[in-house]
């Protein structure tokens, strides 16, 4: 269990915005004073004039249909230009491209897709479509979140709602349709408001949603945790609420005799999205038929029992694809051994495939202990381990580091292994001492990675495990909300050179209590341990910012008197205006 060994000294501060830079691109052609192009002296540069109908003239606001009508001719022409350069020989006068330009996109709500409760499987259904069974008789479901608003605007019009959008709690108003501030908007201070969701218990899948504000997207965060003191589900399963996209990758997976992997597909946007999925085990990449054009309606969940799709698979790694609506994916990963429960765990997506990967909140048993379960059978997947999946064509040299309190460790074999293309590779993350890690992989071909963290040594009670997935590295403004019961820890860790984190809790009262920082050292890992509550009101979260070199960090979750462990990555901070390239054609 993580100690609370690092000292936060701090002074109250104001948590920064973070901004975007604007940019644009834009290419001249070249003219001599005739008009023409150089290299097209036989021609004469004239071009047929264009006819303006009548009833463009009659129009009203003539002025500005004009202007739009003239924009119209110029990009035809302009399509006509290309056209004939693709078709003509190219030479010296052939015209040079022309870089696609930059258009503004406003900032969107926030969304974040929070998992359902951890059901059972009832019986043994054929196929992929699952049956479910009630959760234990002490099974527990309960969303914590954080939304932020700024000084100026007061709190954005914001809701957690069930996922066919009725809502289950309003923390504010939306702003009216005009732009201007709502009546909810308070007069200026010194920090930003606060709108929280304390212990808000759940029984299916909901939502977080925050409207944008001036421009930008609202700063909000929310964390589901499930836990259960019987049944086959018994143990501690949390995952943070995510944004829907349309890629998405999750590694750590299992299939084998006494593991139950279901892939849950939530849609919470307006249009049907046709999900495709690429599975990855330990030899290869596996063509399942059943894997392609899933229907995940609009406010809907579909469920998917992976051992129907890649059965006896110990490692799988799935990256799932939609076109149209974005989704959200969890996998409800579970395992019996016999009749022991091995734990439960909500599987969330890791990054996009890099060259390189980091992993924090990974805390490590006992290493003699460790090495007494897992050489017994059945419970090699009882002790802590890296989980690799390379989708490319090449094979991969990884090469892994392990940082923790007091610097590297050196792990068995010198932390190099060769992964094979389109495979998933296991590495174990044993024989080191006891405590929090940080995990930094690098490798020269692009791969995604999550780190497996177990929590148990007898083979005769109940175990739980944990999957930490590679996250991003830290900027500002991270909403970093917690669940309310059990022992929580802040785990940040910095691979390479120095950083200092600062941490500003918000209390269930919304309001913004006075930062404090920790100084990590680099090559080391710290871990903060999270106080029940904060001048006499619960905490809910944090925000959390970093300076200096690049850090990485993740919740974690235990309880104490009992083997349950769950740990949540921080999530990217907020995004304000973005622009995209635009190209013109057909």
């Amino acid at each position: 269990m993580p100690r609370d060994d690092t000292p936060a000294t701090g002074t109250p501060e104001t948590p920064d915005d973070a901004g975007s830079a604007d940019a644009a691109a834009t290419s001249d052609g070249t003219r001599n004073s005739a008009g023409r192009r150089p290299g097209r002296s036989g021609r004469s540069g004239r071009r047929p004039a264009v006819q303006v109908p009548p009833r463009w003239k009659a129009l009203p606001h003539a002025g500005r249909l004009g202007g739009i009508f003239s924009a119209i001719v110029l990009v035809a022409a302009g399509g006509g230009l290309v056209s004939a350069t693709a078709l003509s020989p190219q030479g010296p006068g052939s015209s040079r491209p022309v870089a696609a330009p930059l258009a503004a996109v406003p900032a969107g709500s926030s969304i974040g897709v929070c998992p359902g409760p951890a059901r059972l499987l009832e019986g043994a259904p054929v196929g992929t479509d699952p049956q479910f069974s009630p959760e234990s008789a002490t099974a527990k479901s309960d969303v914590n979140a954080i939304v932020l608003g700024s000084s100026a605007n007061g709190l954005p019009g914001s809701r957690l709602s069930s996922l066919k959008g009725s809502t289950l709690l309003e923390l504010a108003k939306a702003a009216p349709a005009s732009g201007t501030p709502s009546a909810a908007a308070k007069p200026a201070n010194t920090v930003p408001p606060a709108g929280v969701v304390s212990q808000r218990g759940v029984n299916d899948v909901s939502v977080l949603s925050a409207d944008a504000q001036a421009g930008r997207q609202a700063s909000a965060g929310a964390v589901m945790r499930y836990a259960a003191e019987d049944g086959d589900l018994r143990g501690s399963a949390a995952a943070a609420c995510q944004p829907p996209a349309n890629d998405l990758w999750l590694v750590g997976a299992n299939t084998a005799l006494g593991r139950t992997a279901v892939l849950n597909l939530s849609n919470a946007s307006g249009s049907a999205a046709t999900v495709s999925l690429e599975l990855f085990g330990a030899k290869g990449q596996i063509q399942a038929p059943g894997s392609r054009g899933l229907l995940v309606a609009p406010g809907t969940t579909r469920a998917i029992i992976l051992a129907g799709l890649a059965p006896g698979q110990e490692r799988l790694s799935v990256r799932v694809r939609s076109a149209g609506g974005p989704v959200a994916a969890v996998i409800q990963q579970s395992v019996l051994r016999g009749l022991t429960p091995g734990g439960v765990e909500f599987i969330a997506p890791a990054t996009a495939p890099a060259l390189r990967q980091v992993i924090s909140g990974v805390d490590i048993q006992d290493p003699a202990g460790l090495a007494g379960l897992t050489g017994k059978s059945g419970f090699g997947d009882a002790g802590p381990a890296l989980q690799i999946a390379v989708p490319g064509s090449s094979d991969a040299v990884i090469a892994v580091k392990l940082y923790g309190r007091d610097g590297q460790k050196a792990l068995p074999g010198g932390g190099v292994v060769t992964a094979k293309a389109g495979t998933v590779t296991e590495m174990p993350l044993s024989g080191v001492p006891a405590g929090p890690y940080t995990v930094a992989v690098s490798s020269d071909v692009s791969f995604t990675a999550a780190a497996r963290v177990t929590r148990g040594l007898k083979t005769e009670d109940a175990s739980d495990f944990a999957w930490s997935a590679a996250s991003v590295r830290l900027g500002s403004q991270h909403v970093v909300p917690v669940p309310a019961t059990g022992d929580r820890y802040l785990v940040f860790g910095a691979p390479e050179g120095r950083a200092t984190i600062s941490y500003t809790p918000i209390t269930a009262d919304g309001k913004v209590r006075p930062a404090a920082a920790a100084d990590i050292a680099g090559g080391t890992t710290a871990s903060i341990k999270v106080p029940a509550d904060v001048g006499g009101s619960r905490l809910v979260g944090y925000l959390v910012s970093a300076a200096g070199d690049p850090a990485y960090g993740a919740v974690l979750l235990q309880q104490d008197g009992r083997q349950d462990i769950s740990t949540v990555a921080i999530a990217p901070a907020a995004a304000g205006q973005e622009q995209v390239p635009v190209a013109l054609g057909y």
